[in-house]
């Protein structure tokens, strides 16, 4: 299930400074290098979608987070350049939020990790090029054509970001602990050496089908 529209991954009174901290640890950790305006992108993107109404959007009814293939028809129909762009840069933000933090709950819809990572790939990528190709000056096109090059790191990064921001207790760690077992998950591994459990590599008899 998407994540809570109630719910915050962490609180502090320093948001910023907390993702731009594990952030920077995360990517180190998966050998990820980017520009320092890249990295600023991204914490702020974090930190603002600490706010419900930064994420969700308001319908008739309610709260909603709009699929991202609605997001994309508004890029492609969108009347002025300004109205696409903040639609693509849109689309990326949440296919990067929700697949880097939010992974697990992807696990039970229709579309997969892999489809966020394709659409906000791409749509990164577009952005940037539309950027570059207008006569205004450049506002970000290299920072969106460096998150579309790179955005499965991104994605890598930010699974380390929310691992460490969430509260382990005794059911997260038999949680993982299953999972551990049955798929042999590196993720999973890291997870249950942070808590003190000392495993081996993979689980006796587990192997890659």
């Amino acid at each position: 299930m998407i994540p809570p529209k109630n719910v915050r991954l962490i609180a502090t009174s320093d948001v910023k400074t907390f993702f731009h901290e594990s952030l920077v640890s995360a990517m180190a950790n998966q050998c990820l290098h980017a520009r320092e305006d890249t990295v600023a992108y991204v914490v702020n993107m974090l930190a603002g979608f600490t706010r419900t109404d930064h994420l969700y959007e308001w319908t008739r009814d309610d709260y909603t987070l709009k699929p991202l293939a609605l997001i994309f028809g508004e890029a492609v129909e969108a009347k002025t350049a300004k109205h696409r762009q903040h639609a693509l840069r849109r689309l990326g933000d949440v296919a990067l939020f929700i697949a880097g933090l939010f992974a697990d709950s992807l696990k039970r819809k229709v579309v997969n990790v892999d489809y966020y990572v394709s659409m906000g790939g791409t749509a990164y990528g577009c952005l940037s090029e539309a950027i570059r190709s207008s006569n205004a000056p450049d506002n970000g096109g290299a920072v969106f054509e460096e998150l579309s090059e790179n955005f499965s790191g991104f994605v890598e990064a930010l699974e380390e970001v929310g691992d460490n921001a969430r509260i382990t207790d005794d059911a997260d760690v038999i949680h993982w602990y299953d999972i551990w077992t049955r798929t042999g998950s590196k993720r999973a591994a890291r997870l249950l050496r942070r808590c003190g459990i000392h495993i081996f590599d993979k689980p006796e008899g587990w192997s890659r089908h």
